[in-house]
């Protein structure tokens, strides 16, 4: 089981190994991965060891980002990821003492930075694969209702056939996979950096744009204001083309997905989980959404 008691005695044997102190460690959250903290501002992620390659990759990422001076969440200078039993823990620099998040404008710089860059060839990333998370996920959760897991099933078969024949405007090459606002944090001097690395692909750039264009089209979590800079900023409006709605729709199963996974006996997520899932049946309800 991957839990809170079981992902501490794989931070207590994996501190041990690499000579760090475990004892004043904080959990700051628990989902596909558990991310400790501690007393000496190193960040500790665990993750099941069937993610041993994506942990690998995603180290490697890392190193190249600080190679090219690229601001990231820099790994330590340690042989990781490091192996406990079956589970897996890498070791990183805290990007600062709190959470102050980039703003919308600094994201689209980002972005615009992380697009223009040459993947060597030493950095072996994988084709970007828009689904198979969603899969796993549906296959794994226990939570859905038949109904639901049907009802899902079929409605990511749609977009399996819509994806296929879309026409995408911008020339492929490296992306983050994840990029929004949660995942650039300031550093103590407030400058921003981008953090989990896991998802670093090749593939289409407008999958790095999906998630700001979302987040104020559909939830109204950025402003119009907000949205006009990154467009501006980055020079593309992913509003304005016609597999917006595709690439939307995808972005938000996995967001219901992810959800599924980690909602355990917590009543506020499934009850979070149970809205999306209504947003998607009777396309409605977005404003509705909370982040998480």
């Amino acid at each position: 089981m991957f839990t809170v008691e079981s992902t501490k005695v794989t931070l207590r044997e994996a501190c041990e190994a690499v000579g760090l102190d475990p004892t004043e460690a904080h959990l700051m959250r628990l989902g596909t991965n558990a991310v400790f903290r501690l007393e000496s501002a190193v960040v500790v992620r665990i993750a099941r060891l069937d993610n041993l390659d994506e942990m690998i990759r995603t180290v490697a990422v890392a190193r190249w980002l600080e190679s090219v001076d690229y601001p990231a969440v820099r790994a330590l200078a340690l042989n990781q990821p490091v192996v406990i039993d079956g589970s897996a823990a890498t070791f990183w620099r805290a990007i600062s003492d709190g959470e102050s998040y980039a703003s919308v404008s600094e994201v689209a710089e980002l972005l615009r930075w992380l697009h223009s860059l040459s993947v060597p060839n030493h950095l072996k990333l994988p084709d970007f694969e828009p689904f198979g998370k969603i899969d796993r996920r549906l296959e794994s959760s226990r939570w859905l209702t038949d109904s639901d897991r049907a009802f899902l099933e079929d409605f990511l078969a749609k977009l399996r056939e819509q994806y296929s024949k879309l026409s995408f405007a911008l020339a492929p090459g490296i992306i983050h996979g994840d990029a929004n606002v949660g995942n650039v944090l300031r550093d103590e001097g407030g400058c921003p950096a981008v953090i989990d690395l896991d998802s670093f692909a090749m593939g289409p750039r407008e999958w790095d744009l999906i998630q700001t264009a979302i987040f104020y089209d559909r939830f109204g979590w950025h402003t119009r204001e907000e949205y006009e800079s990154f467009v501006e900023i980055y020079g593309f409006d992913i509003l304005k083309w016609p597999g917006y709605g595709v690439l939307r729709d995808i972005r938000e199963l996995h967001m219901i997905t992810w959800l599924t996974l980690n909602v355990n006996d917590n009543d506020r997520l499934a009850e979070e989980a149970r809205k999306r899932i209504k947003s998607i049946r009777t396309d409605s309800g977005w404003r509705e959404w909370l982040p998480y």
